[in-house]
Formats: C-alpha cells, structure tokens, sequence
C-alpha cells in the first residue's frame, strides 16, 4: 500500500500564475533500447512510448516523457488513491522487462516531485532563473526539457498553453517551492 508523505502540502495562487504540487502521482523510469523492449512496453502500457527527442506521449492514464534514447519517464494522468497499490504498475513492467532481460524498471515516485505552474506568468517565472530560451517549447505542446532552474536540475513537460508540469528531484523541492512562491509574489 502507498505510504507517501508529500514534502509539499499548499497551493499557491498569485496574480495570472498558480503553484501546486501534484502529490500522490506514481512515477517509473524505464530504460532500454531495442524493439522487443519497445515492444514489450507499447503492448503493457497500451501507449507507444515516444522515440523523438524531448516529447511526450500520452493515453488516458499514463504519459510517458522522452529523456534519453534508450530512458522514459512514465508518470500516472490521475491523482492515486491512498488505498490503492501504485506498484501494480510496476509489478507488471518488471515482470515483461526483467523476465526478458530488455531493460530496467525503477520506480521513482519518490524520488521526483511534481509541481504545476499555470496561468499567464509561467514563462515569465521560468525566465527570471532559467537559462533555457523558451520560444520553440511554448508552441510545442507534449514538448519536454531538462533543464536548470533556480541552479536546480528540473524536467519541464508542457501540457497546454501556461500549463507545465516541473519535475524535481524531492530533496531540492522545498527549496524550489519557496524560490518560486517568493519569486512569484514579486511579479
């Protein structure tokens, strides 16, 4: 059973931007390079998991982020039920993956916490500390980056127009949390 306890706990909400961490969402990276593995994958997850750089796939219930030729990160579209067992999911990717032997599943929902920005200010909170120029990535929906936030190693996922998704790693996240919130309450 899931026994998770977010480093986040409070949305945020400032004039034209919203900060909110999106806890309680599992996430696994998965790693290999060849057909059979992709194969294996595509047939499990019901999703083709995206084979050009820095996009993203999606069904719906799972996305799945390009991070590397041969590594993804899969997260779950829908919030887990304290009750429920995220590592179904798992469960079953190590049972196609490892009894193969065609790559690896690690689950890391743990390890990344998920934030979303949304609303009109996003790029202009990005931009404040972020070296990355934006420009392709907004028009880009599905369109991923890992990038350095705040001197902070992120992912960013663009799920719609002023709606990303940010990955941190969970021991920089109250830290980034609170750069954004005292960043945000000066825009």
């Amino acid at each position: 059973m899931l026994n998770y306890n977010p480093t986040l706990k409070e949305n945020k909400t400032y004039s034209h931007l919203e900060i909110r961490p999106v806890n309680l969402i599992g996430k696994i990276n998965l790693r290999g390079n060849n057909k059979e593995f992709l194969a294996a994958l595509g047939k499990s997850i019901d999703l083709i998991l995206p084979n050009e750089p820095n996009t993203s796939k999606s069904n719906e219930n799972l996305t799945a982020m390009w991070l590397s030729p041969d590594e993804w990160l899969v997260f779950s579209n829908n919030i887990i039920e304290k009750q429920s067992n995220i590592y179904e999911l798992e469960n079953s990717l190590k049972d196609i993956i490892y009894k193969t032997k065609l790559g690896s599943v690690v689950n890391v929902t743990d390890h990344f916490i998920m934030i979303n920005l949304k609303g009109y200010k996003v790029y202009d909170l990005l931009a404040s500390a972020c070296p990355f120029n934006f420009g392709k990535f907004i028009k880009s929906k599905s369109s991923v980056v890992q990038t350095v936030f705040a001197h902070i190693d992120v992912i960013l996922h663009h799920k719609d127009t002023n709606n990303l998704n940010l990955f941190v790693r969970r021991s920089f996240s109250q830290h980034l949390f609170s750069w954004m919130n005292d960043a945000a309450s000066r825009m």
